[in-house]
């Protein structure tokens, strides 16, 4: 080897440390939000630690799902919160009890207030963790000593936005989406035509009647002024109290420098993106590891009909007596095996082929060759650990964004869906004969992990990779697009429609002016001949 190619290979490789050593030595402060948030969110730092990354969680001193484990090398800085254990715990039973079984059964124009009222009182509680935050003068002096390179935040809870803003930081946002899909809309700036994307919890597809098209329209015209009349009104004053100058929770929102989706174009309808937004929906999935002796001995001991998983998620742990056991009952007369995920008292109408367990290793269940169908909420990660592995869906969706996951894996031919309230154990037993006899949801749900296997970067890569490409780049504003700094006149171009039919009005007063004064002047000719 020649001494200038020695040479050129040694500069090469000085510059791959210098590279890699710069993308693996970044300080990141994470604004989670609970349950199955905090745990795609977790898959995201486990993988940033591995590659030498400093994190860092602001987690409250009085939560439901937070586990700060001494063992993680993601560090846990826990602050005082106002709210007691009895009042969070209050609000998320409240909150749930309404969501199950009084939701649902509003009408149309029932549903809005209801949910606005249940959103305000969910707000109200994210407002007062702000606050123990930004206005902790000693965790604040810390969290800016620390010099911290990116914040990576769950929008659905505000206030990372603020944090980044105040300690003059990068910001990355980890989401699903938010109510109507607002925060994107207006902070995110992409566009979602309503004519054909369904506005977040419209439960409708990308084909819509002419009637789900006006649904779809008040739907979003609803949620907008929802957010803008109450959520950010409220955020707005909080926000500019703190920054010490007149600010929004939209504009605040808008200077984020990359948005990660929790879905993809799998379980996604196609619509327009921005290039500082990403799909890394299933990031959290993995090939399937053996199963725990005991699991797998039962799972065996199914022959040739397989089993059925049924979790109802970790947020909803106690069914009502009456429901569990017509549940059970449903269960009971199918034959295959089924491994249930419960928590509370043993159904009367439990089968000998059906075992409760409080805990299962569901992605490893669902990547298990003899599973053959997956009773879910619909909760995103569930929704994807089934895409993942190909496995068809009885979806029995309960609140939030479950209700759309259930539509659009129905619309693609791989769910069948049931109505929790009225659902009985006849429609749960033909549901699961339905999944598991007809090949097309197999074949479907077959197609689906295809697409989703069929990307050039792994989901997990590329979430990894926008967090340290903003910590390179100290920022991404090269990618943000000009729509932030347009009014919603500008945005929409009124002002220059307004100015061309004025051109338009201009030109036609004009010339109208100009035929009327030449006529005017034939008509005087002519009687001036008349005359002479």
């Amino acid at each position: 080897m020649s001494m200038k190619m020695t040479a050129a290979l040694l500069l090469l490789l000085l510059q791959l440390s210098v590279f890699f050593e710069s993308g693996n030595s970044g300080k990141v402060l994470v604004w989670p939000m609970e349950f199955s948030h905090w745990l795609n969110l977790k898959t995201i730092l486990d993988e940033l630690v591995k590659k030498g990354h400093e994190v860092t969680v602001l987690i409250p001193s009085v939560s439901l799902s937070y586990k700060a484990e001494n063992t993680s090398a993601i560090e846990f800085e826990i602050y005082p919160v106002s709210y007691s254990t009895a009042d969070l715990e209050k609000l998320f039973l409240e909150s749930i009890n309404k969501y199950l079984y009084e939701l649902p059964k509003q009408s149309f124009w029932g549903y809005f207030p209801m949910l606005l009222e249940l959103t305000l009182a969910e707000s109200e509680y994210s407002e007062s963790l702000c606050k123990d935050v930004v206005f902790n003068k000693e965790l604040m002096t810390k969290l800016q000593k620390s010099s911290f390179d990116v914040v990576l935040a769950d929008p659905f809870l505000p206030c990372g936005e603020l944090l980044a803003e105040i300690l003059k930081t990068p910001l990355v946002y980890s989401l699903r989406f938010f109510f109507g899909s607002t925060y994107e809309r207006y902070s995110g700036g992409l566009p979602l035509p309503p004519s054909y994307v369904p506005v977040a919890l419209s439960e409708l597809t990308d084909r819509m009647t002419f009637m789900e098209r006006v649904k779809n329209v008040i739907y979003m015209i609803y949620f907008d002024f929802w957010f803008q009349t109450f959520c950010e009104k409220r955020w707005n004053q909080i926000y500019s109290e703190v920054l010490g100058r007149p600010t929004t929770l939209t504009e605040t929102m808008g200077k984020a420098d990359i948005w990660l989706i929790r879905t993809y174009w799998d379980l996604e309808f196609p619509h327009p993106v921005l290039p500082n937004f990403d799909f890394v929906g299933g990031l959290h999935c993995r090939p399937a590891k053996p199963l725990p002796k005991e699991i797998e001995d039962f799972v065996e001991s199914s022959g040739e009909h397989g089993v059925v998983v049924f979790s109802l998620g970790s947020m909803v742990t106690n069914l009502t007596a009456e429901t569990a056991n017509m549940m059970a009952a449903g269960l009971a007369q199918i034959p295959q095996k089924v491994l249930w995920r419960f928590e509370g008292k043993k159904p009367d109408t439990l089968g000998s082929n059906t075992r409760l367990y409080k805990w299962i290793p569901q992605n490893d269940l669902l990547g298990h060759p003899k599973t053959r169908a997956f009773i879910t909420h619909g909760g995103t990660n569930g929704i994807y650990e089934a895409i993942y592995h190909g496995i068809p869906v009885i979806g029995i969706p309960l609140f939030a964004d479950q209700y759309d996951n259930v539509v659009h894996m129905k619309a693609k031919g791989a769910a069948v869906r049931l109505d929790f309230l009225t659902m009985s154990s006849t429609d749960l037993l033909n549901a699961l004969k339905t999944v598991t006899n007809d090949p097309s949801y197999k074949q479907n749900a077959m197609r689906l992990s295809r697409i989703h296997h069929d990307q050039p970067v792994k989901p997990l890569d590329r979430a990894v990779f926008w967090v340290e490409y903003v910590m390179r780049h100290k920022g991404a504003k090269h990618l943000r697009p000009a729509v932030h700094d347009l009014s919603w006149v500008q945005y929409h171009s009124l002002d220059v429609i307004g100015f061309l039919l004025a051109c338009v009005v201009t030109v036609i007063f004009v010339v109208t002016r100009c035929c009327l004064f030449c006529c005017q002047k034939f008509v005087k000719a002519g009687k001036k001949e008349k005359k002479q």
